[in-house]
């Protein structure tokens, strides 16, 4: 099932006894592709207070009463390896998070083998997002304007890893030109893998919002906002047309890469 991830800020993160918060983010690795955390704002329990929890943990979705059960106690969160709200987060200590609750940090959601992208996740198809004067970019953009006045090292942060609300609104290139800007990202809900960008296209083409597969990304451009594409805007014009009011299916899926000349998934 995909999910649209703007309608998943906003869902109660539920333990075994009781609320743990809402979810506010959600941070992916730009190098997979893969979610690796949801960020979930404590709210009055733990005042100020935000935590990272591992899409492993979700053992169940209530899409009606909007929450995801995890399999945690609050004793747990709250006791757990704190993150600093004013830096990048490093691997230091998401390898903390990972040995403190015993999650692994391959956890491969519901895919099988290396994975539906294959050995890489994406075959070593997508360009390099990372960049020397790349930060998270959860408690990260003030670290890159410290960065350039030559205030901290970047270096302490994670350059891989990235907030999905960071990046939507990104504007995006074809090869020959603008074709509009991020509006939200589809997430798979087995695997955690960002499956498409949904690409609002309205100040190119009027009225219409097209479907983009990470697989099109060329890079990313971290100061300026922007995604680049191995695309042209003809192909994306001329792209299977997409109903944000239907849901995804394989055929649709399958027409989309065929006619942009993606892999497929594991339909």
């Amino acid at each position: 099932m995909l999910n649209a991830v703007s309608s998943l800020k906003g869902f109660g993160i539920r333990a075994k006894d009781g609320s743990l918060g809402t979810v506010s983010d959600f941070l992916f690795d730009d190098s997979t592709w893969k979610v690796r955390w949801m960020v979930v704002d404590t709210g009055r329990w733990l005042t100020g207070r935000k935590v990272l929890v591992h899409p492993s943990a979700v053992v169940s979705a209530e899409y009606g009463a909007r929450e995801l059960n995890v399999a945690l106690t609050k004793a747990q969160v709250e006791e757990s390896p704190d993150i600093a709200r004013d830096r990048p987060i490093s691997q230091q200590m998401q390898n903390d998070l990972y040995g403190y609750y015993g999650w692994d940090p391959l956890w491969g959601g519901g895919m099988s083998g290396a994975g539906i992208y294959g050995g890489s996740m994406y075959g070593g198809r997508i360009g390099a997002i990372a960049s020397p004067l790349s930060a998270p970019a959860y408690f990260g953009r003030e670290a890159v304007l410290e960065a350039e006045r030559g205030e901290t090292n970047l270096n302490e942060g994670d350059p891989h890893l990235r907030s999905i609300a960071e990046v939507t609104g990104y504007h995006v290139h074809a090869t020959d030109g603008d074709i509009g800007h991020i509006q939200d990202v589809l997430v798979d809900s087995a695997s955690w893998v960002v499956r498409y960008f949904i690409i609002d296209t309205s100040n190119w083409w009027f009225g219409q919002h097209v479907l983009v597969s990470p697989y099109a990304v060329k890079s990313v451009e971290w100061s300026d906002r922007h995604v680049r594409l191995d695309i042209e805007r003809g192909q994306v014009k001329s792209s299977p047309p997409w109903n944000p009011a239907q849901a995804i299916n394989d055929a649709y899926e399958r027409r989309l890469h065929g006619h942009y000349d993606w892999p497929g998934y594991d339909w």
